[in-house]
């Protein structure tokens, strides 16, 4: 028996659902996956650029210790 939110990343419910509450769970849904995807990306750049900065961070300390006197 499939309910209707089994399949992942699809809303529950049908727009086109004569049930005005189906339609706003609908709704609500797309909103909240669109949402979860935008933040989803936007945790990989954060962690691209927190990576770059280790790196260059380790970088300039090698330089530092391997150059001084």
């Amino acid at each position: 028996m499939t309910l209707p939110g089994d399949e992942p990343g699809a809303p529950a419910f049908s727009p086109h659902s004569p049930d005005p509450l189906e339609r706003l769970t609908h709704e609500y849904e797309s909103r909240r996956l669109a949402e979860e995807k935008k933040n989803e990306r936007m945790v990989w750049w954060y962690l691209a650029y927190f990576l770059f900065g280790i790196h260059i961070v380790a970088f300039v300390m090698i330089y530092a210790v391997t150059h001084t006197k």
